[in-house]
């Protein structure tokens, strides 16, 4: 007989985890230890769900590097009990989070799938409960013994994504992430349908290594018609500064202008990595495509393709705090470590 798989759930804090007091029409966080009591469909999946909290549940706005140590430590400390986990997390830093356990965890081998709400789990028309049910679904799947999905995944409103692919681009809807260069790696409807050609196999002969030393001391620069030159210098003379996003136009474009060149090779001979990613919503970076970029390529500019912002950041995190060598960062990042950037 099949072992019933083991899912943990662990709520970080964000909307999903919400109560609406309607004495008062206040949201409080909910208690998840009565988790089955106010969702009792769960009973019906064919698997055993228990759920960990942090302590003290922060709104997603508040997330930063060591809230993500945090979850990796609850992964690792029950990585041999459960057959997956599911993180409930605020939607607005979702994308930020779920990057950066995806690169935080390596040779993975059970699924870890991010969801949350737009909103509250109590209110009549709330998305929760359909996020909740079918991210606990896909955890427990399993095909001859083995976990369907072996990578970190954000699930919302019928779609699974790869993780570290995904940005948010609603408030309003429910419908609030989209992945604009990598398909859903499962679609839910009358049935859940997996696109098997999508998903990243495990890496069973190797072992699990957790990565907890991120660099955070990064800067997102986006570039615009206008922007002059000491806003540049400055960010790119912060002293503690070594990694910089830059959002670049269209394929990978930007000025011209000597002064703006001068400054990101300056700042690349002192040592700061600097990753061009386009401001569009889809497609990649082609560095040299178009003469307002082959200044970009020469100077050594790392060429970010089509990694998203969120997961560019925390790619530069990541790599940072591994501390690679200067010589060999710019090959690794332009190197897809876990399916955040296609292969062209």
């Amino acid at each position: 007989m099949a072992k019933i798989p083991q899912i943990l759930l662990i709520y970080t804090g964000g909307t999903i985890g919400m109560l609406k007091d309607y004495k008062t029409g206040a949201l409080k966080n909910f208690n998840f230890d009565k988790l089955l009591k106010h969702i009792p469909e769960i009973n019906q999946l064919n698997c055993k769900v228990k759920s960990i909290s942090f302590e003290n549940p922060i709104d997603s706005s508040n997330m930063n590097p060591k809230s993500w140590v945090k979850i990796a430590d609850i992964i690792e400390k029950n990585y041999e009990i459960f057959d997956g986990f599911v993180v409930l997390h605020g939607s607005d830093t979702m994308s930020y989070t779920s990057s950066a356990i995806s690169f935080m965890f390596e040779n993975l081998t059970k699924p870890v799938i991010f969801t949350g709400s737009q909103l509250p789990i109590g209110d009549l028309r709330t998305d929760a409960k359909e996020n909740l049910i079918t991210s606990i679904e896909i955890a427990s799947s399993q095909e001859n013994g083995l976990p369907i999905i072996s990578e970190v995944c954000l699930y919302f409103e019928y779609k699974l994504y790869r993780a570290n692919r995904t940005t948010k681009i609603n408030a309003e809807n429910f419908e609030a992430f989209t992945s604009p260069n990598y398909q859903p790696l499962a679609i839910s409807g009358v049935h859940l349908n997996f696109n098997k050609l999508l998903i990243s196999g495990p890496k069973l002969s190797n072992k699990l290594k957790v990565r907890k030393k991120l660099n955070n001391n990064i800067v997102i620069l986006k570039i615009f018609p206008g922007i002059i030159k000491k806003v540049v210098e400055s960010i790119l003379n912060i002293p503690e500064i070594e990694g910089v996003v830059l959002e670049t136009y269209g394929s990978g474009n930007a000025t011209t202008e000597p002064w703006f060149i001068n400054l990101l090779k300056k700042g690349i001979q002192k040592g700061i990595h600097i990753v061009n990613v386009t401001q569009c919503e889809s497609g990649n970076v082609i560095m040299g495509q178009y003469e307002t970029s082959i200044a970009l390529k020469e100077i050594g500019i790392i060429n970010g393709n089509d990694i998203t912002t969120e997961s560019a950041l925390a790619k530069l995190m990541y790599l940072l705090g591994e501390k690679i060598p200067k010589k060999e960062f710019k090959n690794i990042f332009e190197t897809s470590l876990r399916g955040e950037m296609s292969e062209f």
